[in-house]
């Protein structure tokens, strides 16, 4: 085991011996380790993280939000560039359930030690009819605007934020874009009017459309058949 490997095993450790008691969860991946933190528990771990000698997480690097509402499902929905090689792991057992996540949203903090020259990934699932969660501004100043844009985006609340507005949206904007079942083209669209001089609101005109990532591959398997066809209309 590398020395690298060997820290984020000992940071694994030292979690899971200080927070198992705040009903916290240690999950370790490839050179990486993420607690699961309960909403109740995040301001008390989250300052310990801060400013414990074993932890040392000055820098709170970035907040984001998730929706697991359709996480582990289907295939993603690439129409036939799906059928070319382009997939991902289902969950089997979820994805026979069918039925709505009890978990569907969660705020993710990635933190920095400087000191200690480690990183960690903290993971707070909130209520998914009421998406709240304390803010972490007093303890990471830099979380600021990273919760206004989870709160913009994915509709998270967080209690306590010094002014928690929209920040990429327009102010009337309605919906929260990034939530799984948000339409990609959008509610309404807006544009310039010269009659009434000013911006109006509209339904959406766009036609959907495919934005799925194609998967062209230049293969033997693909090649043969071409040269098949060619052959064929040759002859």
């Amino acid at each position: 085991m590398n020395e690298y490997a060997e820290r984020h095993r000992q940071l694994a450790d030292t979690l899971r011996q200080r927070f198992a008691g705040n009903g916290c969860e240690v999950i370790e991946g490839p050179a990486e380790v993420t607690l699961v933190i309960p909403a109740a528990e995040l301001i008390r771990v989250a300052t310990e993280l801060r400013d414990g000698e074993a932890f040392r997480f000055e820098e709170l690097i970035d907040v984001c939000g998730v929706d697991y509402s359709q996480y582990g499902r289907d295939q993603w929905a690439t129409g036939t560039e799906t059928a070319c090689g382009f997939g991902r792991g289902i969950d089997v057992e979820a994805a026979a359930a069918g039925e709505e996540r009890e978990r569907r949203f969660a705020a993710v903090y990635h933190l920095l030690s400087v000191s200690r020259n480690q990183r960690l990934r903290l993971r707070v699932f909130v209520d998914s009819e009421h998406p709240l969660v304390d803010s972490v501004v007093g303890i990471w100043n830099s979380a600021n605007w990273f919760e206004r844009e989870a709160f913009d985006l994915f509709g998270i609340l967080f209690d306590g934020h010094p002014d928690l507005r929209r920040i990429l949206t327009d102010y009337g904007f309605v919906g929260h874009p990034f939530r799984k079942d948000f339409p990609l083209s959008g509610e309404v669209e807006m544009r310039y009017d010269a009659e009434r001089q000013r911006v109006v609101y509209e339904p959406v005109s766009i036609e959907p459309r495919l934005l799925g990532p194609r998967v062209i591959r230049h293969d033997n398997r693909y090649l043969d058949e071409a040269n098949e066809t060619q052959d064929a209309g040759d002859a």
